[in-house]
């Protein structure tokens, strides 16, 4: 190898390993997004809740199109009609705006899923989303908390919640996630750490009001 080589095959196994890591925090803060995560939360729980296939088909259309599909479809739109910068609503002013939307999903659809009498499970998730958005709305005017790190943290505690140490070994996506959100430089540590915080206090406290 000719020596004047070597930085330069230095420098482009450097930027491979750069590029590589980059595309894995994408693909886990993609795949680990708030509503992917929340999907599949209500997914699961309709299963595990449902009495009959009707009311699996019931409970996971009602959660999902207030914690998934509805506010996902609005935030396409707002990105579509150039009402936000981007898909992660980088702009502060921009995401307290679309949170205050997010706040009436979540609440709508507490409500609704409590007149259908949904089981307490259900509802008690949907309130926790519910109030987590409304305390993130709120510190989003000073400071822009990590959404994936609360979505995920959220999901996995309810699920450990239900079925005990089964999902433990999924807890590790939490740090995965919050490492991407920080490598992708859409977060700082202490940001990821907040988000982590409140999603797990979030399903702690509305389990407890809801005697769960």
């Amino acid at each position: 190898m000719i020596p004047s080589q070597a930085p330069r095959l230095a420098q482009v196994n450097v930027g491979r390993r750069r590029r590589v890591l980059v595309d894995l925090a994408r693909i886990f803060s993609t795949i680990c997004n708030p509503f992917l995560t929340a999907l599949t939360l209500f997914v699961i729980m309709a299963h595990a809740e449902a009495t009959s296939t009707a009311q699996f088909w019931e409970l996971l259309f009602v959660s999902t199109a207030f914690t998934s599909i509805g506010p996902m479809l609005f935030v396409l739109w707002l990105y579509s009609t150039d009402r936000i910068a981007d898909l992660d609503m980088s702009v502060r002013s921009e995401r307290e705006r679309v949170f205050g939307a997010f706040v009436l999903f979540y609440w709508v659809g507490t409500g609704v899923l409590w007149l259908i009498h949904a089981p307490t499970l259900i509802v008690a998730t949907m309130g926790g989303y519910a109030a987590a958005s409304l305390v993130v709305q709120y510190i989003t005017r000073y400071w822009k908390i990590s959404t994936h790190a609360l979505g995920i943290t959220a999901s996995l505690s309810a699920l450990v919640h239900l079925y005990g140490q089964q999902p433990l070994p999924f807890l590790v996506l939490i740090p995965i996630v919050g490492w991407s959100r920080v490598y992708l430089k859409a977060h700082t540590v202490l940001q990821v750490v907040g988000g982590t915080a409140l999603g797990g206090a979030a399903v702690l406290l509305f389990y407890r009001i809801f005697k769960v």
